[in-house]
């Protein structure tokens, strides 16, 4: 929003310019008006950067919420199609400008490829075995239809590396609430992967523990995912670890394994005191005590 008050645009050409020259960025979270004003940043900045993979790992780093859990998924998204290309208008009636609202979701057998080979690399690479595929496919036949007939088509090449389901996205909700351990790798559209995310995110302690990255062929951005906070903005007492956490998922695409390694085991032994959380997650410390704690504990 500052940038917007400066310059008149969110992303300025400046920063943008200086993410093309470098090919990787980390972000913090950026706002975006509900219902009018400027259009996602996020959004522009994956169209601009051709930003197709959004990869959002999800793991327990506090045990004492749910202890029968112990999650380790990652849920992977297309980023660039779906519902959230923003194609949408208003259809008028009468008096009422807004009489009507229609939109359309836009996915492509490329970019279903695109996704679905990243995804079953990612899971090779990883040492993961299993991908489930999420879809609406009974209803929305031909938009998530194409996805699901797309990625099943790509998995038969993975055949007898990967187990390879797949599963309608209302159940999927229910299953991850029910037994989020059954899962290893989720495939999903756009829109459904953003929902489905933030519920995972809630499984293990909330946005707070949330990192993400956005990976193209090229370039690659990493972010925390929750929103920007402004209620508690100055106090010092937000929780900087999906920051954290979303640094050291950078540096592991840069190949500094070792040193993404020793910043998330840091949080996890920062985390497993109850008195290092911030408030959020049921402590007292403030964001300074906490990122204190957190370098402390680096090795």
């Amino acid at each position: 929003m500052s940038a917007f008050k400066k310059s008149g645009d969110p992303l300025p050409k400046n920063m943008l310019d200086n993410i093309h020259k470098t090919k990787l960025a980390l972000k913090a979270p950026l706002e975006t008006p509900i219902g009018e004003g400027f259009r996602s940043a996020n959004v522009r900045l994956r169209q601009e950067f051709k930003l197709y993979a959004n990869v959002r790992p999800a793991i327990s780093f506090i045990h004492d919420r749910r202890e029968t859990d112990n999650i380790d998924l990652v849920l992977i998204r297309e980023n660039t199609e779906g519902l959230y290309v923003g194609v949408e208008h208003f259809i008028p009636i009468d008096d009422d400008p807004k009489a009507v609202a229609e939109a359309s979701g836009i996915i492509t057998r490329s970019g279903c490829r695109r996704i679905a080979k990243f995804t079953f690399d990612y899971a090779i690479k990883t040492g993961r075995k299993k991908i489930t595929i999420v879809h609406k496919a009974n209803i929305l036949k031909a938009l998530t239809g194409l996805f699901l007939e797309t990625a099943m088509e790509i998995g038969k090449e993975y055949e007898g590396q990967l187990e390879i389901e797949e599963r309608i996205v209302d159940n999927t909700a229910m299953q991850l609430v029910i037994n989020p351990s059954q899962f290893d790798i989720i495939l999903t559209t756009n829109m459904f992967g953003d929902i489905l995310s933030d519920e995972i995110a809630g499984l293990i302690g909330g946005l707070g523990l949330a990192p993400g990255g956005n990976i193209g062929e090229n370039t690659a951005i990493f972010e925390a995912v929750h929103g920007t906070a402004p209620d508690i903005a100055g106090k010092g007492i937000a929780n900087p670890t999906a920051l954290y956490l979303a640094a050291a998922m950078m540096l592991e695409h840069i190949n500094e394994k070792n040193m993404a390694d020793n910043l998330r085991s840091a949080v996890r032994k920062t985390l497993k005191n109850k008195k290092n959380r911030t408030t959020d997650l049921g402590g007292d410390a403030t964001t300074k005590e906490y990122t204190s704690t957190v370098i402390a504990n680096l090795k």
